[in-house]
């Protein structure tokens, strides 16, 4: 299942995109559900196990998302069979990152080879990590705002996953069945900010630095994660390219690892590193202008594209 964050009628809830592009209302369906079967008190219970925000849907676990396609389901079949509105054409509506408010954003440092390599640097022991902060996120639909604060802008294809359930001293063979899903990822950095410290934070928490989307691909969907192909373009220039395989850290080994220093909790975003290709990386660097188109596609999990837009100073 494709679950996603939109927005019609001027509000934003949470849906699923089926095939063939139509948009159901996880919230309303499962209320209509409920209400069909005669069932007393059928909003609070919908808002109780499928409510319309992304991250608490996801604290429901594995039963929510099975009640959630169960929903769908009758969605489809009885589509008007309640007041509010439960499907929409996909063209319809806005479609947000599928997380706007993630308890905590985990990224990681050098986990490609070739990035490693590209870098100058050794294949680390233990993974690199640093933080981005809810601020950073954007939507698929969304522009990537050009703060001026730097002219050294760069792009960094992400595969992401999703928390989907609590987790402390995971073992690595556990490790899958806490992950809710996938979704693709760019972590957009200023490079000379980031290089003014040891610590990178600066560089990676600009306003509007994580481009996230188009939605979370729920993890029975993806049975193996590491043989995803990767490819980032800008104005449809191939910049990087690789596979899943290429990590030096899986998603099953930061899933236990990550849980060994914190718990864990249902709505955690990992972002797993870039391959090689960036812009610091080359020569001469070709920094990311105004107007760039940055599109980053993941097999199995989806298209994620956003035109670059220079904001000006307040």
């Amino acid at each position: 299942m494709k679950l996603i964050t939109f927005t019609a009628n001027g509000f934003t809830r949470i849906g699923a995109l089926t095939d063939n592009n139509k948009v159901i209302d996880l919230n309303y369906a499962y209320q209509a559900q409920l209400q069909s079967e005669g069932k007393y008190r059928f909003k609070e219970i919908a808002e109780a196990f499928v409510p319309s925000e992304m991250e608490a849907f996801l604290q429901g676990g594995k039963e929510s998302i099975e009640m959630a396609k169960n929903a769908v389901h009758f969605a489809l079949e009885n589509p008007t069979t309640y007041k509010h509105q439960l499907i929409f054409n996909k063209e319809d509506v806005k479609i947000e990152a599928p997380l706007n408010r993630p308890g905590k954003i985990f990224a990681v440092g050098h986990n490609y080879r070739e990035h490693i390599l590209e870098m100058g640097r050794q294949i680390p022991t233990h993974p690199v990590l640093f933080a981005k902060f809810a601020n950073t996120i954007i939507g698929p639909q969304d522009d990537i705002p050009f703060q001026p604060v730097s002219e050294q802008l760069d792009y960094e294809a992400e595969f992401a996953f999703v928390i989907g359930k609590r987790a402390k001293n995971v073992s690595e063979e556990d490790a899958l069945d806490y992950v809710a899903g996938y979704t693709v990822a760019n972590d957009v950095t200023y490079r000379d900010i980031q290089r003014r410290t040891l610590q990178w934070l600066q560089g990676k928490t600009v306003d509007g630095s994580l481009p996230l989307g188009p939605w979370l691909v729920t993890a029975d969907e993806i049975k193996d994660p590491q043989c995803l192909e990767m490819v980032l373009t800008v104005n449809g220039e191939e910049r990087q390219r690789t596979n899943t395989a290429n990590q030096v850290f899986t998603v099953k080994r930061l899933v236990s690892f990550l849980s060994q220093l914190v718990t864990l909790e249902p709505g955690d975003l990992v972002i797993t590193g870039t391959p090689g290709g960036v812009v610091q990386a080359m020569d001469p660097q070709v920094w990311l202008k105004d107007g760039d188109v940055v599109r980053v596609e993941i097999e199995q999990v989806g298209v994620l594209e956003n035109t670059v837009r220079k904001t000006r100073e307040e």
